[in-house]
């Protein structure tokens, strides 16, 4: 299986150009600030892609998406998959997602990081095989233009328990790339670099049995 994995398109999603692939994820940040027709114009695009499968969670920009979860679900074509704090089987594999990223300005989906961001990461099933956030663990691909590691510790350690072979997320334009550790492929795949300019491709897994 081919992965494609994308992140923090800020509703530039237009301009990029997606290798062919069998499933498609989107790590987050799917608009600039949030609003309907932002969100609804990425749901079209990405509706219409080739790709067999479609998966992707919210970030925190992604303000609709949390204010009006009822209505934002009723727009999610059927083709697509969103998660959040929820996983979806496909093909014999668990995905995990959430929107969820620590506290950082009252953004969407912010949490206190300790007790009030855990309580998220303790709904990641024991055996989860991709694992997509929005946001970075702790020291892994999380590093700021100012030298800061914004990751979260406490989604460092629930990795270190389940052991996916995979963690998809983004939120940290400067940090994007590819790591592995521990058996875990580790992408940061923002697509905008800190100027909010197209700067990175997609990133390509090859998912063996």
């Amino acid at each position: 299986m081919k992965i494609i994995c994308i992140s923090d398109t800020h509703g530039q999603h237009g301009s990029t150009r997606l290798p062919e692939g069998d499933l498609l994820i989107h790590a987050g940040d799917i608009s600039s600030r949030g609003k309907p027709d932002e969100v609804a114009a990425f749901l079209r695009w990405f509706a219409g892609l080739p790709h067999r499968y479609k998966v992707f969670v919210g970030g925190n920009h992604d303000f609709f998406l949390e204010k009006e979860p009822t209505l934002f679900r009723a727009m999610i074509p059927r083709n697509c998959f969103y998660l959040e704090d929820s996983a979806v089987e496909i093909e014999g594999l668990t995905l995990w997602g959430s929107p969820v990223t620590p506290f950082f300005y009252n953004w969407a989906f912010n949490r206190r990081r300790g007790t009030d961001i855990r309580k998220h990461w303790d709904r990641i099933p024991a055996h989860t095989d991709i694992l997509i956030t929005h946001g970075p663990p702790y020291g892994v691909l999380d590093q700021t233009a100012r030298g800061e590691a914004a990751g979260c510790a406490d989604l460092l350690q629930k990795i270190a328990d389940v052991q996916p072979r995979l963690h998809v997320f983004g939120h940290i334009h400067e940090a994007c790339g590819k790591a592995e550790r521990d058996g875990t492929i580790f992408v940061n795949a923002c697509y905008l670099d800190l100027r909010y300019q197209p700067a990175h491709a997609p990133v390509v897994v090859e998912w063996t049995v």
